[in-house]
């Protein structure tokens, strides 16, 4: 796939760390701090997807970031700054990431890493960054480990992997409470987050994972272990993978006329390339959660329109429709809400006005669910809804 780079108008401003508690800093207490990639008129920002290899559905992601940015340009960037943002291709495979990140930093001397997409990406850039003291912002991933003091140039975005985990068990105690559980999981840090969290919230209940089965990101299909969970005779089946390997695991049950189970899709897993490859039919009745305006369901919405609108306009090959794509429009809009609350123009302003947004609202969030964080609480989106796959579209639950 085509690497994408785009130049869009963004502000940024940023303050020095030197631990996570990170305290705003006055105009007066900015000198000295680093402002590589930053101009009174224009800021350099990096991304890392993998625009290749078994996670390439999630290039949308950096569609959606490109179309938000270039929807700034149009309108004169935010606070007078232009953004430039480039785009580099890991292949989901982390240490090609470090070397797409020490380019970016050296080579093109970006001011931040805004976005490393995937769990092992990001763990394996998430050192180096705190080493050259650059933030690497709103991580498409949600490990809690991005949470982690150790580590204050790296802050996520969207709810952990624990906290959709949670909301699964909580829906079934309401829903099933003596539900038997099957799951599917991808070998890597981010399926077992997931699979462990879900265990716990369901310890001493009714809810019992009774088989389960996990996949390499190398793996050409899941069918063995399908066949192996469906064996089980599990009433409920938890699939924890990314869109390849969930497309596949869906279009196995779909196929097993004897195994009927409940299935629960994990969010990251919600892509149009999965449906096309399954078909609505394969996905009726199953459920998933999400904290983002599907743009499906909310058409008329003011919001969502003009992002439909900029996504035609400015990135025509990519699929509006897309969850990937309204993701990565959304966390761009996050990014610009922090970099206009920075008070210092410099690296450390970013990361401390990352740690002190207060309900901030973005228009394309589920209603009820803002930006929120602390020195303390660094996780910036920590609600989830549920939905259900009807005919056509996703519908709350």
């Amino acid at each position: 796939m085509r690497r994408l780079a785009l130049v869009a108008l963004l502000l940024v401003s940023a303050c020095r760390l030197t631990s996570a508690d990170v305290v705003l800093s006055s105009p007066a207490e900015c000198a000295g701090q680093r402002a590589d990639g930053l101009s009174p008129d224009r800021v350099v920002v990096g991304g890392i997807y993998p625009l290749s290899g078994p996670a390439s559905a999630y290039a949308a992601v950096a569609q959606g970031v490109s179309a938000y940015f270039a929807w700034a340009n149009a309108r004169g960037g935010v606070a007078g700054r232009q953004v430039e943002f480039l785009v580099r291709d890991d292949g989901y495979q982390p240490a090609r990431a470090v070397e797409e990140a020490r380019r970016l930093v050296d080579s093109d001397r970006v001011f931040a890493l805004f976005q490393t997409l995937g769990t092992p990406s990001t763990a394996a850039v998430r050192g180096y960054a705190d080493r050259r003291g650059v933030p690497q912002l709103f991580v498409a991933s949600g490990a809690s480990d991005w949470g982690d003091a150790s580590y204050p140039w790296t802050i996520g975005f969207q709810p952990t992997y624990a906290a959709e985990a949670r909301v699964y068990a909580e829906h079934l105690l309401r829903t099933r409470p003596h539900a038997t559980v099957a799951v599917l999981y991808q070998n890597d840090d981010f399926g077992h987050e997931l699979l462990t969290a879900f265990e716990e919230a369901v310890a001493g209940t009714g809810v019992e994972v009774v088989a389960r089965r996990s996949y390499e990101v190398m793996d050409a299909d899941v069918q063995a272990q399908m066949a192996d969970l469906a064996g089980s005779g599990a009433g409920v089946f938890l699939n924890v993978g990314t869109p390849k390997f969930a497309a596949q695991a869906l279009a196995a049950d779909a196929a097993m006329t004897g195994w009927n189970p409940l299935h629960l899709l994990n969010g990251v897993a919600n892509t149009p390339s999965l449906i096309a490859a399954v078909g609505p039919a394969a996905l009726r009745g199953v459920l998933t959660t999400n904290f983002y305006k599907d743009p499906a369901a909310w058409p008329d919405d003011p919001a969502v329109r003009t992002y439909l609108g900029a996504v035609g306009k400015y990135v025509p090959e990519a699929d509006p429709s897309s969850s990937q794509v309204m993701f990565g429009w959304t966390s761009a809009a996050a990014f610009a809400a922090t970099m206009e609350r920075m008070e210092c123009p410099s690296r450390e302003g970013l990361m401390a006005a990352a740690r002190h947004l207060r309900g901030v609202e973005l228009g394309t969030l589920l209603p009820g669910i803002t930006l929120s964080t602390s020195p303390d609480d660094p996780y910036p989106v920590e609600e989830l809804r549920v939905f259900r796959f009807a005919d056509s579209r996703w519908e709350a639950v």
